[in-house]
């Protein structure tokens, strides 16, 4: 088996472990075209946006801005975006090496600090 799927196997499997946090939606793992890769919604969750065009934008805008790196030398490298909403919490993790990215869809009740230091121990071989 090649190291591309066995690296998907391993993305799947880190997703699917996160998805068993009670406050997680949907965790997903997106290359560097905004096409996801590995993850999905949790079991029995409906999404809130049903438009598949949409979710695909989403997806392409959050990658592009995740890589972006004009303030890294500054500021330094982009650990995770969060944006939280009326009806659901979303945050992304670049992981620039391998230019993919983690995209997270949560309850609004999550704490974004929990989550992203559940995030970095479920995903710090991957780094």
């Amino acid at each position: 088996m090649s190291d591309s799927s066995e690296s998907l196997k391993l993305y799947h499997k880190k997703c699917d472990h996160l998805l068993k946090e009670p406050e997680i939606r949907f965790a997903g793992i997106v290359d560097k075209r905004g096409k996801l890769i590995a993850g999905g919604f949790k079991e029995g969750i409906t999404p809130y946006e049903n438009d598949e065009t949409k979710l695909q934008s989403f997806f392409e805008f959050v990658s592009k801005t995740s890589i972006r790196k004009e303030f890294d030398e500054s500021l330094g490298p982009i650990n995770y975006l969060a944006a939280r909403r009326d009806k659901a919490v979303l945050v992304s993790f670049p992981f620039p090496v391998t230019q993919i990215l983690l995209l997270i869809s949560a309850e609004p009740t999550v704490s974004i600090e929990i989550l992203a230091k559940k995030v970095v121990e479920i995903f710090t071989d991957v780094n």
